[in-house]
């Protein structure tokens, strides 16, 4: 019990000087080999260049790494996957089809609320079963619900539909979208905007929980985030047999079906550049590659931060950056029990006591609360692969203030699991600590240390409105000319549809590789 083997698959860190492809095109390098990473590196061969990806760590996947031990799998990072034709136009890229490689499941419910005193609500795509579970909940409710699911669905069509694969490289730019937004209340909260259609304060968390998955505190991200509930009713919530790293698989091996790499044990030291462009990167052991583009889907405060050392910086300058909003952290606890809880739903939102009071504490007043609400994954409720025949494998995720909170991880770490532990077995997981044979854990020290992320901050910036779009860091970098940003802190943003249109925003911003030597030097 509680040993971590290392992963199962990884990807050898040979020592190149330039990616595949053909010897004469043109090459970029991909820092990082993340969601956003794999996804700019597919597109980009789709367009003729040659691309190395770099990843830090001893396997591709970055956030969606995954840990293999005791016979469990599992998944490090993103477990609910929606906006699937995201992934499809990836394979698709490569004349492929993404059913041939990866076998994804409809969730359902997609997640199984449950408040402090016990009381549950089925969150689903069945729009009769979800007016049945308000009725129930607050039967004066269901009109401003369907009002809500409206509001829901119109904003989706501008936010998603019309700005989420849109560059934002001027400020005329969010000059255009600005009347659109404001008409959609985009000034509103997430809970602003609920509280305008519902009475009922559960319903309201209901409504609002979704923006924590991308990083936000419904009582200050944007409304335009609520257009979540609408891409969830259309596309469905998901998960791959196999579990995520079979997608980040998937990506790796179109990657180099593309004649193209992914180097992992390569971490970048820095980003090179001449006469105020990037010319390559060079490694932490001193290995310089030299590249025509560089994409970073690192952290973009670590970008910005740590690999541009020299490069005087106009508008990301350490001080705006240290200045900058970012959102919470995350404690998460892994863990396998020799057997088995049928009546835990996939994805299970455990409500505390406390929904506004614990989110201020959270990312007002960076306050470690003994009391917490959690989001509980069991994979085995749909691949009962992933642990060993009648076992169970789960992640519990719990929101956290960032470093700034002065935590001691190597302190509270084990406590704050011990906390989660007891409050699992005193609600949903009854006999825990007896059942329990494989447990690991990862905290904001971690995020920090090991993946790169900016005060241990889970998922960059935190999308307020003054930090959405324009206001963002730009996919096409301002600092460098050819620098670009994939990823949860460039523009549209974080969770799975963000970070894959991010890398969608490459096809407008860099152009195909013919066209590219066909400029003047």
């Amino acid at each position: 019990m509680l040993t971590a083997h290392a992963p199962v698959y990884t990807v050898p860190a040979t020592r190149l000087a330039t990616g595949g492809g053909p010897a004469a095109a043109p090459h970029a390098v991909v820092i990082g080999s993340g969601f956003g990473g794999l996804a700019a590196a597919v597109r980009l061969g789709a367009r003729g260049w040659r691309v190395t990806v770099l990843e830090a760590l001893d396997q591709p996947g970055g956030r969606a790494r995954v840990h293999r031990q005791d016979g469990f799998t599992f998944d490090a990072g993103p477990t609910v996957i929606t906006a699937p034709f995201l992934l499809e136009e990836l394979w698709a890229l490569c004349g492929r089809r993404l059913a041939d490689d990866v076998d994804l499941r409809p969730v359902s419910p997609f997640y199984r609320v449950r408040f402090d005193d016990g009381t549950q609500f089925d969150y689903s795509g069945d729009a009769a079963a979800m007016e049945a579970e308000v009725a129930r909940l607050s039967p004066t409710d269901v009109e401003g619900y369907r009002r809500f699911l409206a509001a829901s669905q119109a904003i989706f069509q501008v936010g998603f539909e019309q700005l989420a694969h849109v560059r934002f490289s001027r400020w005329t730019d969010m000059a255009r979208v600005l009347p659109k937004l404001l008409q959609l209340e985009g000034w509103r909260t997430v809970h602003g905007l609920a509280c305008k259609h519902v009475q009922s304060p559960r319903l309201r968390m209901v409504l609002t929980f979704q923006s924590l998955l991308v990083g936000g505190n419904p009582f200050a991200t944007t409304s335009v985030y609520c257009l979540i509930a609408f891409l969830e009713r259309r596309w469905g919530v998901h998960f791959p047999i196999g579990g995520t790293g079979r997608l980040v698989q998937g990506l790796v091996s179109l990657v180099e079906g593309q004649g193209n790499r992914v180097r992992c044990g390569a971490p970048v030291a820095q980003i090179l550049a001449e006469r105020g462009a990037a010319t390559g990167v060079r490694l932490a052991d001193g290995e310089v590659l030299k590249a025509d583009i560089v994409v970073s889907n690192a952290d973009s405060a670590t970008t910005y931060r740590r690999l541009l050392p020299g490069v005087r910086r106009r508008r990301w300058t350490d001080r705006r950056i240290d200045r900058a909003r970012y959102s919470m952290s995350l404690f998460v606890w892994y863990f396998g029990t020799r057997r088995q809880y049928p009546g835990v739903a996939h994805h299970t939102i455990a409500l505390g006591p406390r929904y506004r009071g614990l989110l201020d504490d959270i990312f007002e007043r960076k306050h470690l609360a003994e009391d917490f609400s959690v989001y509980l994954h069991r994979p085995t409720a749909t691949d009962p692969s992933l642990a060993p025949p009648g076992c169970d494998a789960f992640y519990v995720l719990s929101p956290v203030p960032h470093l700034q909170s002065g935590t001691d991880w190597q302190v509270q770490g084990e406590l704050y699991r011990q906390a989660i532990e007891a409050r699992l077995e005193a609600t949903l997981l009854p006999g825990l600590g007896q059942a329990l044979c494989s447990s690991r854990i990862t905290t904001p020290q971690d995020f920090q240390d090991t993946l790169g992320a900016f005060r241990g901050a889970a998922f960059g910036l935190e999308p307020v409105l003054t930090q959405s779009a324009w206001f963002r860091p730009h996919n096409q970098s301002e600092e460098l000319r050819g620098l670009y940003l994939v990823g949860a802190g460039t523009h549209p943003g974080a969770g799975l549809p963000g970070v894959l249109s991010s890398a969608r925003i490459l096809d407008t911003v860099v152009p195909d590789a013919r066209a590219f030597q066909q400029q003047p030097a």
